[in-house]
């Protein structure tokens, strides 16, 4: 992958997410006792039996997940997949120029990297965008795991038709969105993920993600804080108006998050 653009943005933001990029993953302790209270701050896992859950925690291991850290990039093997517990990941198309475009993005209440089929090579490219931790698991366990039925299988199928959905949502709304709609849809995205209102992030990296200038970007986040949805400050917006942003969004944001709602009232039954 060439991280050009985003190695140059993670530096810049470095002081922000206070944590540095790595080559590998921090392992927590040396390969913590994993717990069940604290699987639960996946969503995915969370919704698992509790058998099925501690049958693999031989295999979870904790991990803490820096900004800027690439999972896997396009093309390459997957071996491992990573629930996020308070960490976001973004998932990434890479041009041959180095152009990046966001597809996706996964935070706690989803899974990254699933591969259920030996050699299966990735689609896109996975960098972490927030810092923060997750739980690794070994794809060859997960497949496993997949193979003995049970709830496994139907809950990542539920999961895989709820990322499509917010795949296909932002096709279209990059096509036939404003960008201050963009920009809302990108911020609620955040927010959904987050566990507060303010996100730490530079205009910068928002453009790169978007695939628009940054003066674009600058000048849809000075209109939304006219408009008083947001307090944007170098390196850190607050959202002031959550409803006044989904209005704005339109179906630009509707779409995915409704899917995820009814993902998540499924697994609640």
């Amino acid at each position: 992958m060439n991280n050009t653009q985003l190695g140059g943005t993670a530096q810049q933001a470095q002081s922000v997410n206070q944590i540095p990029v790595g080559s590998q993953e921090f392992d927590v302790a040396s390969r913590p006792v994993v717990s069940y209270s604290g699987t639960q701050q996946n969503e995915l896992l969370a919704a698992l039996p509790r058998p099925d859950l501690e049958s693999l925690f031989e295999h979870l291991e904790l991990v803490a997940l820096p900004f800027g850290k690439e999972l896997f990039e396009y093309g390459s093997k997957l071996e491992n997949v990573y629930f996020p517990t308070t960490a976001i990941v973004s998932l990434l198309y890479v041009m041959e120029d180095g152009a990046t475009t966001e597809i996706a993005v996964v935070g706690h209440e989803g899974v990254v990297g699933v591969s259920l089929f030996m050699g299966e090579r990735a689609m896109c490219s996975a960098v972490v965008q927030s810092a923060g931790y997750g739980y690794r698991l070994k794809t060859q366990y997960l497949r496993d795991a997949f193979n003995q039925g049970g709830a496994l299988p139907q809950l990542l199928m539920r999961y895989t038709n709820a990322l499509f959905a917010q795949m296909a949502q932002n096709a279209v709304g990059g096509r036939h969105s404003s960008i201050e709609q963009k920009l809302c849809r990108w911020l609620l995205d955040r927010l959904d993920r987050s566990p507060s209102n303010e996100l730490k992030v530079t205009q910068e990296l928002i453009s790169i993600m978007l695939g628009v200038r940054r003066e674009s970007i600058t000048a849809a986040a000075g209109k939304l804080q006219d408009d008083g949805l947001i307090q944007y400050r170098r390196g850190n917006i607050t959202v002031i108006d959550r409803q006044g942003l989904e209005q704005y969004a339109g179906e630009c944001y509707k779409v995915a998050k409704t899917e995820y709602d009814r993902l998540l009232m499924d697994v609640a039954r």
